[in-house]
């Protein structure tokens, strides 16, 4: 018996197989090779064609059932996790109407700042638990502002999973979790956010219908399963957005527990049990996978955007054809804090937490005759880890205790220099784990089709990789650059 997850990001589509009774990944396979095309039209925007994503998880499924060389018969539960606060607009047939607006895109930063001011600052962070901020309602208003004749056809608004699992199953519907990441959910009345909806005059039968997190959502019609080589009637019993998934992926799901991932953006993901905000919305709280109104589990969530996309561009515009091992090999040759070289990874748009300002990426104190290729790729690596602890002082301010993170075994956690200097300027101690959020995903179909009794058993096949604890010796060090980092920064927001 075996559960398959899919990871729709940005980049790729990753699926996975896993066995349920094991729980260990039997197969797993990433489309496409290269990574999936943003348009950008303007600056500031950011989009994809939602029909990509599903010719990509056509392509990902294949894979992964050659690979795994099972029966399709024998695959009892699908799980989703996908890239957050994105807007996909579909017409009664379910036909996509526009590209989607994803969740980098800044066209709408105006827009919620000014709903934040009309509604109330207090009145949404005390009901919302954030400003409407760039999320999905201001996008789904700013197509309402800008592109009126799409709007008079929209029949459903969805968010990217939501897409996913329309296409799977013909049925449309969301959760209060994916609710809450497009800020439509209000937590003080237990329903869709009418204070939003009425600000907007979004109607709101737009939205789509509400479905347990983790339980039948709804199986695969014949159609897709005729798409995708896979069996009619396999249930599809779990979605959330990458970020709580990747939380769930790493057992993260109770109040103190704390989960970070570095791909293409960066994000650490804390979970409590009472509403916590920030009155800049700087970091944000979103119902968190687990979310009950009578239980609450809320995750808030800081998310740096330019994170693995700014040692993607050293690669690809400074080295001259190193991979990443080598890259980070080069970068451990040079002393912490980078001689002086700091750089603010804040190219890829607005950042929640420069108050959805968009600053752009900035090398500072270069120095011609003392810096070379190898400091660049030392302070691109700790800008990074830099920005994310700027974040989590925000989170600290707000009650969220770090002392240990678990993350993947992944992305820009596989560089020895960004784990220690994450640690030691956080001071927490990490554990990285062999999951990933198509993995997680899969388990999260487990817990909700009921092959699993619970989140335990669940996770019966997950296995700490390697920990990392803060270097004390290196720890003054860090502390100079990062206040010199700050000091750069500051400069850039003044």
């Amino acid at each position: 018996m075996y559960l398959l997850g899919y990871d729709c990001g940005t980049s790729s589509i990753k699926a996975s197989l896993l066995d349920a009774e094991t729980g260990r990944i039997i197969a797993a396979f990433t489309s496409p090779e290269k990574e999936m095309p943003i348009l950008a039209e303007k600056s500031g925007w950011a989009e994809q064609h939602p029909e990509l994503w599903w010719d990509n998880l056509k392509s990902a499924t294949a894979g992964v059932l050659s690979r795994a060389g099972i029966d399709p018969a024998d695959v009892k539960a699908i799980g989703i996790s996908y890239q957050m606060h994105g807007l996909v607009l579909v017409d009664a047939q379910q036909q996509v109407l526009r590209p989607s607006i994803i969740w980098c895109d800044s066209r709408a930063v105006s827009i919620g700042q000014q709903a934040f001011e009309s509604i109330g600052t207090q009145q949404c962070l005390e009901h919302l638990l954030n400003s409407p901020g760039n999320f999905t309602a201001s996008k789904l208003k700013w197509v309402q502002d800008n592109e009126p004749k799409v709007y008079a056809r929209i029949h459903k608004a969805m968010l990217p999973g939501d897409y996913i699992a329309m296409k799977l199953t013909d049925t449309i519907c969301t959760t209060i979790s994916g609710l809450s990441e497009g800020i439509l959910w209000d937590f003080k009345k237990q329903q869709p956010a009418e204070m939003v909806l009425n600000h907007y005059n979004i109607d709101p039968r737009l939205l789509p219908a509400i479905v347990a997190t983790f339980a039948p959502q709804g199986a695969l019609s014949a159609r897709a399963a005729a798409e995708l080589g896979l069996k009619a009637g396999t249930v599809v019993a779990y979605r959330a957005g990458d970020q709580p998934n990747n939380a769930l992926s790493l057992n993260v799901l109770n109040p103190g527990e704390i989960a970070a991932t570095a791909g293409t953006s960066g994000v650490v993901y804390g979970i409590g049990d009472q509403p916590a905000y920030d009155a800049q919305s700087r970091v944000n709280s979103f119902a968190h996978v687990n979310y009950a109104p009578g239980d609450p589990r809320l995750g808030v969530l800081l998310c740096i955007n330019g994170t693995g996309i700014l040692n993607s561009w050293l690669k690809h515009n400074v080295t001259a054809g190193l991979d990443y091992p080598q890259m980070n090999e080069m970068a451990a040759g040079v002393p912490v804090g980078s001689d002086g070289l700091s750089i603010l990874p804040f190219g890829n748009g607005a950042e929640r937490t420069l108050a959805n300002r968009d600053i752009g990426a900035a090398i500072c104190g270069l120095q011609l005759n003392k810096h070379t290729q190898a400091h660049l790729l030392r302070a691109g690596q700790e800008g990074i880890v830099f920005a994310l602890g700027y974040g989590l002082e925000i989170m600290r301010n707000m009650g969220v205790q770090v002392k240990t993170v678990r993350a993947g075994d992944a992305n820009m956690f596989l560089s020895p220099l960004f784990r220690e200097a994450f640690a030691t300027v956080t001071g927490a101690q990490v554990e990285l784990y062999n999951t990933d959020g198509s993995a997680g995903a899969a388990r999260g179909a487990g817990i909700g089709a009921g092959i699993y009794r619970n989140p335990r058993d669940a996770f019966a096949g997950l296995s700490c990789t390697r920990t990392i604890d803060p270097v004390e010796t290196n720890k003054s060090r860090y502390q100079e650059a990062f206040a010199l980092w700050c000091q750069r920064l500051n400069q850039h927001l003044s």
